[in-house]
């Protein structure tokens, strides 16, 4: 019987190329653990952000308040904001009189329970108005997720964020985009018919770095929240009815927990609860 032959050539053995191919992989993996180890947290945390954004990586919910949709951004301490049922509301309010009526003239406190009453009552109506004037924006399902409205012990506050891709002021600019300064154009006259006093804050997202080092983000805050204002006033709020324009760059966060996340940039539009001022005859 004829003998096989012999391959020509040699070379390594088979197992040599394994064990060469399973070292290079593990000196990838140290280098990468190594890498991962003296990563910028800063930056790491804005990549984060982004990513969360681009794949919509975050809470979502239906809300009820401004306008019912999916993607508002929410916070686990954020009120849901409803309208107070008209039905209740005025029983309630029946009740109170008749009770102030039986107590006599020399309880001071009717007032106090009228405000009380009324409060709610007054920021039922304005979302109410706030939501038919925005409806009748064409682009109103495009920016519905950049409007959040909460009413807290401070008041009414409507907020204008930025999210998923869509921002409401220009990159770094202190100047809206046109559909930011329509939505303040349509806010102006429901705002003036009410009483209350207005606060508007602006706040930035961190981790953003201006060309200019002087240019921080309480100068971008404070002059978002004062264009903010002048557009108000140009579309109807008196210059009396403004209490306070304020920037408050990147100090408190719409998320907490996520700073660079682009929701954190916003301006908000606080009506005030305030105690009406005492009529003279029933001052102490």
């Amino acid at each position: 019987m004829a003998r096989k032959k012999q391959k020509s050539g040699g070379g390594a053995p088979d197992w040599l190329v394994t064990f060469a191919d399973l070292m290079s992989l593990l000196v990838c993996f140290f280098v990468l653990i190594i890498s991962f180890s003296i990563q910028d947290k800063q930056k790491l945390q804005v990549v984060a952000g982004s990513m969360r954004e681009a794949f919509g990586v975050k809470e979502t919910s239906k809300r009820t308040g401004i306008i019912e949709v999916e993607g508002i951004p929410v916070r686990d301490y954020m009120r849901q904001v409803t309208q107070v049922p008209q039905e209740l509301d005025s029983d309630f309010a029946q009740e109170r009189h008749d009770n102030r009526q039986k107590q006599g003239p020399e309880a001071n406190t009717y007032d106090t329970l009228k405000a009380d009453i009324e409060k709610p009552r007054q920021f039922a109506t304005a979302a109410a108005s706030l939501r038919q004037a925005w409806q009748e924006m064409p682009e109103i399902t495009e920016i519905s997720n950049n409007i959040i409205m909460e009413e807290t012990d401070e008041g009414l506050n409507i907020m204008l964020v930025d999210q998923d891709g869509r921002s409401m002021f220009r990159e770094g600019s202190k100047y809206p985009y046109e559909t930011t300064r329509r939505l303040l154009a349509k806010m102006a006259p429901i705002v003036a018919r009410m009483p209350n006093r207005v606060e508007i804050t602006g706040h930035t997202t961190a981790g953003k770095q201006s060309m200019d080092p002087t240019y921080t983000g309480w100068d971008l805050s404070t002059e978002r929240a004062n264009v903010a204002r002048q557009i108000l006033n140009e579309y109807g709020v008196p210059d009396e009815q403004f209490y306070a324009v304020i920037g408050k760059s990147d100090t408190e966060p719409l998320f907490p927990n996520d700073p660079y996340l682009a929701a954190n940039r916003r301006i908000g539009i606080l009506l005030k609860a305030e105690a009406p001022p005492i009529p003279p005859g029933h001052r102490p």
